[in-house]
Formats: C-alpha cells, structure tokens, sequence
C-alpha cells in the first residue's frame, strides 16, 4: 500500500513540493554561511518524493545552533514551503481518495518549518527503536 501511496502523491504532489525544496536548497548554498539549510532541503526535498514508509523524527543531539538555525529558515524558506503544504493537503482532502495524501502533506509541515535537529528515518526503523 506504501508503494501505491508514494507513486500517486509522486504525480500528484510530490514531485513538485521536491521542486521546491530543490529551489531552496540552491538559493541557500548559493548564499555560503546557510549551506546547512541547504543540505537540510536537500534531505527533505528526498521525503517529499517519497514520504509514505518513512517519519521525520527529533535528533537527541540537537542542541541551541539548530533552534537559532531553525528561526532563520522558516524566515528565508520554511514559511513558504509550509504554505506550500498547507494549500496542497486542503487540495488533497478535497476528494476521499486524496484524504491520506492531504493528511501526509500536514503531516509534513513541522518538518519544513523546523527542519535542523531532525532525521527522516524508515517506519519500520521508528518500531525498532521505540521497542528497544
């Protein structure tokens, strides 16, 4: 069901929320001091193609640099990449078949606003750590 999932939002949505982390992380490793922000896009910009099978999760190690990090990306590209998912989920859950695909597109807002100090890991992976 996953694989099916993945391939719909991939033509309905996805490739073009990809598009525009891409575009972000372009404009952010053009501009050398928020490369970070931009390898963070670019991890992202692969969720966003492919989100169903795999959640975004909190790093244990994150500490102060990524919460000040954090507050410069949603100024610089997190608000609009999270307007992006917002209007693209309102248009998922317009028809009952697009529903999880609107609820995915929430679901990915936190992690376009705040994106430093977290890790997208398989689902299956989340299991193993929770029972561990």
């Amino acid at each position: 069901m996953r694989f099916v999932l993945n391939v719909i939002w991939l033509m309905l949505c996805g490739f073009w929320m990809a598009i525009g982390y891409v575009v972000a992380g372009v404009i952010c490793c053009i501009l050398i001091i928020t490369i970070p922000f931009g390898i963070a896009s670019f991890r992202i910009a692969g969720y966003a193609l492919w989100p169903f099978g795999r959640t975004a999760i909190r790093k244990p190690t994150a500490g102060v640099g990524s919460a000040i990090g954090n507050v410069i990306w949603v100024v610089v590209a997190g608000i609009w990449l999270a307007i992006g998912h917002v209007l693209t989920g309102i248009a998922m859950c317009v028809t009952i078949i697009g529903i999880p695909l609107g609820i995915a597109s929430f679901k990915m807002v936190p992690i376009s606003l705040l994106p430093l100090g977290r890790e997208i890991v398989p689902s299956d992976e989340l299991v193993h750590r929770s029972t561990a």
